[in-house]
């Protein structure tokens, strides 16, 4: 095209010469008037002219590939110009296009435009025609602005009307009626086309702003989610352009910004690709942040995923979020169910996270070099560390362990370049401590051991760890002397205190996975692991660790066992010594196994010796006294349950944990003190686990605290009670029938306490799923029943760990064995009808917000508990996973099952409950395969049933058909391949009357009926609805006025199935 002249640019509301604007209204009007209606109306054909051939052309081509995009968009943007321009030099090449105008290369544009709208979603050539016009019209907007005159293109903002923004502006009024359309795929591509633009072009003019904000927000309420995705996409880029107070322009919005439906959309709308879209669309802003990253816990993996590899990446520095927000999407991320979530949180961590914390220092040095791998910087590390606040997240339940673990997978060159030297044992952190803990954890327990030989480079040897390990021990003891004889009021020393701790862990971890086959090194480790135990200001969580770093050390069998316990209870006295010595040193001459007679509920001699003391003593001393006592026992108990949670010998072989059951124990569980008796009934019950008749004699005891005790001792004693039962077997709870209530008492307290439900819940879930608890036990069934009345009871809508436990435990229960099914099947008719009689209490109370599931969803959660076909059959997992494989599958569980249902309707039960178990009978699955005998007294069953009217209602009535007519076709096979096998004939199917039976049935006769003889037995085998209250004594007959619909329903599902087989006989009812 010739070159313009500035002047072109002037023609903003007329053309030049023959170009008048006459027309160009005019056909702007025409156009937004022939597209007023919701339906995709094209517009009335021209005669074909050389612009339209030209166009067209144009389009056809775009649809094939995109690779072509760029060169048919300038070859369009010529044409436009051609007809939008004068030339300025006749020397140019004609395009053909210079004697048609502005207004008919709109109408022919719009008019290729329109053709794409009713194209449907799944072809792809609607996409490339789509991606084809938003970039023509960014294209041909950035032409009209270069030719705009500078003076012109930037005036207080107002924006320049060139030929490209009037072309925008008439296709978007021709488009956004049919945003309306009655057609879900106009709407589609109406939505889309409009969403493309939106995000093609850097400005709009602002009444078509208006317009298309009105018309996008009618959108994301659309019916079809593939629209509401479109809308969001472009809405969200508007919402980038809103400004304060430009919402309550429009007259729909009542007083709701943009922002604040997109947010209502993001949260609520039940398709997870509208959600995603919002999610990567919607500016990240601070009122924003919080909703974008709720999505962490969506219920789509994609949208999740999209959160951890496409949002998070983008929303720049990490440290901006708040610290326990970073916690919680780092321990959503890598703990979440799916793979691809956890493998883009744990990116996310290794790559964005850390390049957040190694790059703060150096910006701006060498930016070239930062764009490439970086080399390793641990001073960042350290400070990622301290930014996820690992001396929280780093403990075992935290998830700092998991983000290192990926951390050092996933960053071999951290993984080589790190380096433990002596600077920094002997100045470590917090950070530190845990980066060379997980360092070691990863190396030993990763790789199947290839990584070994980076522990031996790096890692130091057990005596230098052991230098290391007494030196930071010492520090915390020395912190917390200091912290208790202050004033509470310095924090900086509880902090310091803290950091002390975990840092002493942390080392206490390594310890554990050190070889000791270096007798120097096990040595100093054994010695001060034996002298820090005997510290009586060591905390618990230290304790407990050099107790089993302890235990690490001494040998695995029976000689080391003895060994480690004669130790720890070594240690125990000396605490105990220390601790009752420093404030009354006149009592130094007193053994450890005093405390036996002061913490007895009824030893004479502490409170004589009490009373011949009571005068020196002023009452703030025996506080301190009384106080000190507790302190000591709690701390010795500690000790002894650390001690023998790593026992597994038996207690009556082992003199010292006699002994310090007798001395401690014992006493402490008599004790007054709460404290201290509920820690000594946690010691008696780690004791009774390593001795059977200590156990029996102590169930009374333990039951005794479930009744009598609060919410934590009852879970306490409901532990102690299933590790006894899961240790020396089930045949307690036959023998102590006690036992069985205190396990019903705790499933029923839900409205009490739900933490003791749940907990109650998981122990028997545990108990049957490890067939702790056999089948021949008198408990299993009720224990089970109840466990399903549980599941589906309002009551536990709210506790969810019960909910949890319960829809793990019940299907995976069922389908492990044949005899769990069963017995699912005896427990399912009474639990349906304890939760019949619960929802006609809720019915009679009203009350509203108790909502409780329909009987009919919880007959067939347990119908498909007992269904067969999902059972697992060892050595047969692989055959049943094809449909004829589970066709073969013996089906007696279902056949009991109809049986019990024949049986519960025959009895009295309400019309109501009756409703609400007949309809069971149509979704049981009747196999051929199952035995022949139960088939036919089944079938013997279900046909007396059918002949006595046993169901009243149309729906129960038909499921009894449908089972009838089942178990007619099994029984009429079995008795056509007897008569066959005895006398080896062909046979066919003809009705005839038995005798001695007032029912129909198919006999065998001779083969040579025609097809109107087979055209009438299905006339007359039609099966249809008895209405109700029908006095007549058949139980199945033809009714001509029965709706089309029912008539349908019963031809496919009863005559089509049996009349499909010539050699099949069939009952008739």
């Amino acid at each position: 095209m010739p070159g313009r002249v500035s002047t072109r640019s002037a023609r903003t509301s007329a053309a030049v010469s023959h170009k008048s604007s006459t027309l160009t209204l005019n056909s702007r009007a025409s156009t937004a008037s022939r597209v007023s209606t919701p339906y995709v109306e094209i517009p009335e054909e021209t005669p074909e002219n050389e612009l339209r051939t030209q166009i067209s052309s144009i389009f056809r081509d775009a649809q094939r590939t995109t690779a072509s995009h760029r060169k048919l968009v300038i070859n369009l943007r010529k044409i436009q110009e051609a007809c939008c321009y004068e030339p300025t030099s006749e020397k140019g090449k004609k395009t053909g296009a210079e004697d048609f105008d502005e207004d008919q290369f709109t109408c022919e544009f719009t008019r290729c435009v329109l053709r794409v709208m009713p194209v449907k979603k799944s072809e792809s050539v609607g996409e490339r025609a789509i991606r084809f016009i938003g970039l023509f019209l960014k294209h041909a907007n950035e032409k009209d602005n270069e030719l705009a005159a500078p003076d012109d293109a930037d005036e207080s903002g107002v924006m320049v009307e060139t030929p490209s923004t009037r072309l925008t502006s008439d296709l978007m009024n021709t488009v956004l009626p049919l945003l309306t359309s009655k057609d879900k795929y106009v709407r589609y591509r109406s939505t889309q086309l409009i969403s493309h633009i939106i995000n093609s072009l850097e400005a709009i003019d602002d009444d078509l702003f208006q317009s298309l904000r009105h018309g996008l927000l009618k959108r994301i309420h659309d019916k079809e989610a593939m629209v509401r995705v479109q809308a969001v996409l472009g809405l969200g880029r508007l919402v980038g352009n809103e400004v304060d107070g430009e919402a309550e322009d429009s007259d729909d919005d009542s007083g709701v910004g943009l922002l604040e439906k997109l947010l209502d959309v993001l949260q609520n709308d039940p398709s997870a690709d509208v959600r995603r879209s919002l999610l990567v669309n919607l500016p990240i802003l601070p009122n924003t942040l919080p909703f974008l990253l709720e999505r962490a816990r969506d219920q789509d993996a994609a949208t999740r995923r999209a959160l951890y590899s496409r949002l998070l990446p983008a929303l720049g520095d990490f440290r901006h979020l708040s610290l326990s927000m970073r916690e919680k999407l780092l321990r959503w991320g890598l703990r979440d169910r799916d793979e691809n979530v956890r493998k883009a949180a744990g990116k996310l961590f290794r790559e964005r996270w850390i390049e957040d914390c190694a790059g703060a220092a150096e910006p701006e040095e060498g930016e070239e070099a930062n764009t490439d791998a970086k080399a390793p910087s641990f001073d960042g590390l350290l400070e990622l560390l301290e930014r996820i606040d690992v001396v929280n997240s780093g403990v075992e339940n935290g998830v700092a362990l998991e983000a290192m673990k990926g951390f050092w997978e996933g960053r071999p060159d951290y993984r080589e370049a790190v380096n433990f030297n002596d600077f920094f044992w002997d100045t470590l952190s917090a950070e530190a401590v845990f980066m060379a803990r997980s360092f070691n954890d990863f190396c030993r327990n990763e790789g199947n051991g290839k990584f070994e030989t980076l522990i031996e480079e790096k890692m130091p040897e057990v005596t230098k760890l052991a230098f290391y390990l007494q030196r930071y021990i010492q520090v915390l003891v020395e912190a917390v002397k200091r912290v208790a004889q202050q004033e509470p009021t310095e924090d900086e020393e509880e902090e310091d205190t803290v950091e002390q701790e975990f840092i002493v862990e942390q080392l206490l971890h390594i310890a554990q996975t050190l070889d000791y086959s270096d007798e120097v090194g096990r040595r100093k480790m054994f010695a001060l692991l034996r002298q820090s135990l005997s510290v009586p200001e060591l905390p618990e969580e230290v304790t407990k660790l050099t107790i089993e770093a302890l235990r690490g050390i001494c040998a695995g069998d029976a000689a080391g066992e003895r060994e480690f316990c004669s130790i720890v209870l070594e240690a125990v006295a000396d605490v105990h010594d220390t601790i009752m010595d420093e404030p009354v040193p006149e009592d130094a001459d007193e053994s450890f196994h005093s405390a036996r007679s002061e913490v007895s509920e009824d030893g004479t001699e502490s409170r004589s010796g009490k009373g011949s003391k009571k005068s020196n003593l002023t009452q703030e001393e025996e506080a301190d006294k009384a106080i000190r006592e507790i302190m000591v026992n709690m701390k010795c108990l500690h000790i002894v349950q650390c001690m023998l949670e790593n026992v597994e010998g038996n207690l009556q072989q082992n003199e010292h944990l006699v002994a310090m059951l007798n001395n401690l124990v014992v006493p402490a569980v008599r004790s007054h003190e709460a404290p201290v008796r509920e820690r000594g009934l946690l010691c008696l019950g780690l004791c009774s686990l390593l001795d059977k008749s200590l156990a029996e004699e102590n169930l009374t005891l333990f039951m005794h605290f479930f009744s009598k005790g609060h919410s934590a001792l009852q879970i306490t004693a409901l532990q102690i009670l299933t590790d006894i039962l899961n240790q020396h077997g089930a045949h307690l709870l036959d023998t102590n029938p006690t036992l069985l209530k205190v396990y019903l008492k705790a499933l029923k307290s839900g409205s009490k306490a739900p933490e003791v439900q749940a907990a109650a819940t998981i122990a028997v879930s545990k108990l049957m799923l490890g067939r702790v608890i056999s089948d021949a036990s008198t408990a299993i069934e009720d224990l089970l029943k109840t466990l399903v009345v549980l599941y589906f009871d309002p009551s536990t809508a709210h506790n969810q760990g019960v909910r949890q436990a319960l829809s793990y435990f019940l299907p995976v229960y069922s389908f492990s064995r044949k005899e769990n099914q069963d017995r699912m099947r005896k427990v399912a008719l009474d639990a349906m009808h304890k939760l019949f009689e619960i929802q006609e209490t809720l019915d009679d109370e009203g009350d509203a917000e108790t909502e409780m599931v329909s009987l009919s969803t919880i007959g067939a959660h347990l119908v498909d508990w007992t269904d067969p076909r999902k059972c697992y059959v060892p050595g047969n997992q692989l055959t049943l996973n094809d449909d004829g494989a589970k066709k073969a599958v013996n089906g007696d569980v279902h056949l009991e099952f109809a049986r019990d249902l024949l049986e519960r309707l025959g009895s009295g039960i309400s019309r109501e409950e009756k409703k609400s178990l007949a309809p069971l009978l149509a979704k049981l699955y009747i196999s051929p395969s199952s035995t022949e005998s139960l088939i036919r007294e089944v079938y013997d069953e279900v046909s007396t049933a059918v002949d006595e009217k046993l169901i009243v209602d149309a729906t129960g009535r038909n499921a009894l058909y449908k089972i009838h007519v089942s178990l007619g076709k099994i029984v009429n096979s079995m008795v056509e391949k007897e008569k066959a096998s005895s006398k080896g004939r062909k046979s066919s199917v003809t009705p005839s009357v038995m005798a001695d039976e007032d029912r129909t049935v198919l006999t065998v006769t001779d083969a040579g009926n025609d097809a109107e003889e087979g055209e009438e037995i299905e006339e007359k085998t039609e099966l249809v609805k008895v209405e109700e209250g029908d006095e007549s004594d058949g139980t199945v007959r033809a009714i001509d006025d029965v709706d089309d619909e029912v008539q349908k329903q019963l031809r496919d599902s009863l005559v089509e199935s049996l009349l499909s087989d010539d050699d099949v006989e069939m009952s008739g009812m």
